[in-house]
């Protein structure tokens, strides 16, 4: 599937039960923009996890933390409306072994990526947000 808002190759993976509350939609899956980072529901989502480093080397080698900070990367466009359920993601990023913040500071640096979200601007409001 490629972005409809960019055109360029999306990272399809099935959303686990407990964090699809946090998908918009109700789809089983999503599909990460491997250039723009928006997110995408999917109805027919792959069956096993993908290498989410394969977007970028900034993700975390972990499914446990990836697929929460891939949903949490895709919510950050409408900061405001999904305060309480990025504010949650942060938190399941950080108990699986991983500094989202950190995350968000390499995703920004990283020249293969041309996010719609500034998220150098996003991070500084998270920080404030924790």
């Amino acid at each position: 599937m490629d972005c409809p808002d960019c055109g360029a190759e999306t990272l399809s993976f099935p959303v686990p039960t407990e964090l699809r509350e946090f998908l918009p939609g109700d789809e089983p899956g999503a599909a990460l923009c491997t250039r723009c980072l928006s997110l995408h529901p999917v109805a027919d989502p792959p069956a096993d996890q993908p290498d989410f480093q394969q977007v970028s080397t900034a993700f975390p080698g972990n499914t446990e933390a990836a697929v929460p900070m891939a949903l949490l990367v895709g919510l950050l466009e409408n900061l405001a409306l999904y305060r309480a359920e990025i504010s949650d993601l942060l938190a399941r990023v950080e108990q699986a072994g991983t500094d989202p913040l950190l995350v968000l500071d390499r995703l920004s640096y990283d020249e293969a990526i041309d996010a719609d979200v500034d998220l150098a601007g996003r991070r500084t409001q998270l920080e404030q947000l924790l």
